[in-house]
């Protein structure tokens, strides 16, 4: 019997329960590559609509769909051990009503296996957050700048500048969180007020250009190691250049193909072999003729 005890994967209780405390790791994952890298690190692991930039080239994140966040969620899940799995509503799975969001949340959580969903919105998805809370959907909420609303909201704007702008942050703060919300994630604000809110709120604040002060923070993996979108947000710090490995050993590999210096002698079946091949299978068959 094995004396290595089995990982327990992170829970919504776990991440709720280090409010003001050690601050939480997260990073995105949208392949099983990617999600084996992180998962020893991370608390949680987001699946993010994301995805639709970084590895589809998209302008946006609208025009993802709910099966490629299926399929992309199938595979982080099942490449992790350790990290809670959130993954991301898309754009017009849940704001129709709670009830759509419902069916929509329990596809993705049934056919991924994934703890939690996230999904974009304050006072205005209260509503849907609480219905699905209530019907045992563990719900990361997001405020602050949503992506999904960047064409209604003129771009990607910092929040919290204005009076106004505090104030309505602020109000969809206190609202998810009144819904049920277990955390939520502060994108692109103003840093006096996302310190101020992760003080004022009962759950973790999950910080992405928002403040140091947050009880935790995230960013997307391809962003820190330089092989995502050409753009690296001001919020961002770059772990490596992964980005520009990749184009040097294409490059090279291209070299040594025009120059006929790939494949080597190393990389090719000798002839000998192939010649052996035969007879070691008639000696197997003989072999096995014998036995029986």
């Amino acid at each position: 019997m094995s004396s290595v005890s089995p990982v327990r994967r992170f829970t919504v209780r776990d991440i709720a329960g280090r409010k003001g405390k050690t601050p939480i790791v997260s990073l995105t994952a949208y392949t099983a590559p990617t999600a084996r890298a992180v998962d020893p690190h991370c608390d949680f692991v987001l699946v993010g609509d994301s995805l639709g930039m970084v590895l589809y080239g998209m302008d946006t994140t609208v025009t993802v769909t709910l099966d490629m966040m299926i399929a992309h969620g199938k595979a982080v899940v099942c490449s992790t051990r350790r990290s809670l799995v959130v993954i991301d509503m898309p754009f017009g799975s849940y704001e129709e009503s709670p009830e759509v969001a419902f069916r929509n949340a329990a596809r993705i959580m049934a056919e991924t296996g994934c703890t939690a969903v996230k999904l974009e919105g304050g006072t205005e998805m209260a509503t849907t957050i609480r219905f699905l809370v209530d019907r045992g959907i563990p719900v990361l909420a997001h405020i602050g700048l949503m992506p999904q609303s960047v064409n209604a909201a003129g771009g990607f704007r910092v929040q919290g500048r204005s009076e106004a702008g505090a104030g309505k942050v602020r109000a969809d703060a206190v609202a998810v969180c009144e819904a049920g919300a277990f955390a939520v994630v502060i994108e692109n604000t103003v840093e006096a007020l996302a310190r101020e809110l992760t003080d004022e709120l009962p759950v973790p604040t999950i910080g992405i250009g928002a403040s140091p002060a947050c009880d935790g923070q995230i960013l997307v993996t391809e962003d820190i190691v330089g092989s995502g979108t050409e753009f690296t947000p001001r919020f961002v710090k770059r772990y490596a250049s992964l980005g520009d490995e990749l184009a040097n050993a294409v490059a090279a590999y291209a070299d040594d193909v025009r120059e006929r210096r790939f494949p080597a002698p190393e990389h090719c079946f000798e002839e000998s072999a192939m010649k052996d091949a035969p007879s070691r299978i008639a000696s197997l068959a003989d072999q096995s003729v014998a036995v029986q």
